[in-house]
């Protein structure tokens, strides 16, 4: 049915995982979990590792790794603190944009000369980034030697959402209609495009279904996000501004991943590497621009949580990797690389939020939360590998 339907079944399953943990956590925390306040709260709470998954996902799929990523947010959001706080004309138009920009040009060069050396100078990715992981937590903490810098400029707060970082009800709804058109004529173009090349399109009863359950789905995020009221108003928030750019993130990767070039190079890669060199693929640059995106990426998530935190503190990101990486490998990602999606690395960070999440309304200990999210990986490499092993006996009794 879900072949039929033209539903990725590892995606379907993760959704059904999710709902599952959601209920769970509901009955556990007295009905507090499924509120609206405490959704939109999630939603805003996921961006920042839903924003870093999304790049983490063509570096695992490339059969590398970066350790860095939580660095780098902190190293990133730390220079557009000073910057923006210190050293530039404070209240001035330009002042976020700029220093924005500027956080956003280390990370990628960041990324950028860890991918040079691991491309170029064959030093494991492993040391890289573990290397990389010391040196920018460092830089951040040298850069105010240890200070904390705040506040941050009110339009750049919005960055991070909170009280005004949302965008309302009438803007939310318009966006989330433009979501269900633009996914309506994917679908029917996508078909029509089969029938033009002499493939075998889905049934149109099947089209119609899918496109009604993907809508009903945005349509009704878009609900929950606007019954939440800002606080001591009967204003309704509606899609929160981390939460847009981290739907931008996945729209502009998945797009990358599944129509460009560059997407076919990072897999065929990731596939197997020494056909691509054969084949012609600059599979050095290709690493390069992956590690430059990630480090991009990175800074994005840096900046939106030293908005949301309103200063430039020494941790931020600490310890996101661990996060980020979880999270990719929960959405379907193999650290055997060849194989992962930008979908379900954002399904992985909503699923490793809600957890967190829950256990912090349920007050257990930070520790006692780690052990839990340390035992949710570990199943879920051990069902990835299970559903690889499954998936090539399918195969190998077809033929």
């Amino acid at each position: 049915m879900l072949g039929t339907l033209g539903i990725d079944a590892r995606l379907a399953a993760l959704l059904g995982t999710l709902a599952a943990i959601w209920l769970g956590l509901h009955v556990l925390t007295d009905g507090i979990f499924l509120t609206p306040r405490n959704l939109w709260n999630l939603a805003s709470q996921t961006a920042v590792v839903g924003i870093m998954a999304c790049g983490m996902v063509l570096v695992i799929v490339t059969r590398r790794i970066d350790l860095s990523v939580g660095s780098i947010a902190g190293c990133a959001g730390m220079v557009i603190a000073v910057l923006q706080v210190e050293v530039f004309a404070p209240g001035t138009w330009w002042n976020p944009w700029l220093t924005l920009a500027i956080g956003l040009g280390v990370g990628a060069a960041i990324g950028a000369a860890q991918g040079a050396l691991n491309a170029w100078l064959a030093i494991p990715a492993f040391v890289v980034t573990l290397a990389g992981l010391l040196i920018f937590r460092g830089v951040a903490w040298l850069l105010t030697s240890g200070r904390t810098v705040a506040p941050m400029d009110p339009t750049f707060q919005l960055l991070g959402g909170g009280f005004q970082g949302s965008i309302g009800a009438a803007a939310s709804w318009v966006l989330g209609a433009l979501g269900v058109a633009a996914l309506a004529w994917l679908r029917l173009s996508a078909r029509a495009r089969r029938q033009r090349f002499g493939f075998t399109p889905r049934p149109l009863w099947a089209e119609a279904v899918t496109i009604l359950l993907m809508s009903g789905l945005i349509l009704g995020f878009v609900a929950v996000m606007n019954s939440y009221n800002r606080p001591r108003t009967d204003i309704a928030q509606g899609i929160s501004i981390p939460v847009l750019v981290l739907i931008g993130v996945a729209c502009v990767l998945e797009w990358l991943a599944r129509t460009r070039r560059f997407g076919r190079y990072v897999y065929a890669i990731g596939g197997n590497p020494e056909a691509a060199r054969l084949a012609g693929v600059p599979s050095a640059r290709i690493i390069v621009a992956v590690f430059a995106l990630m480090g991009f990426l990175a800074a994005l998530a840096g900046a939106v949580a030293t908005a949301r935190l309103n200063a430039g503190a020494n941790s931020t990101g600490e310890l996101a990797e661990l996060s980020v990486i979880a999270a990719a490998v929960i959405g379907g990602t193999s650290l055997a690389g060849g194989s992962g999606t930008v979908v379900g690395a954002v399904l992985g960070a909503v699923i490793m939020q809600s957890l967190d999440n829950g256990m912090v309304l349920l007050g257990l200990p930070s520790a006692l939360r780690n052990v839990i999210i340390g035992v949710v990986l570990i199943v879920a490499v051990w069902a990835d590998a299970l559903w690889r092993r499954r998936a090539g006996g399918a195969r190998g009794g077809e033929a």
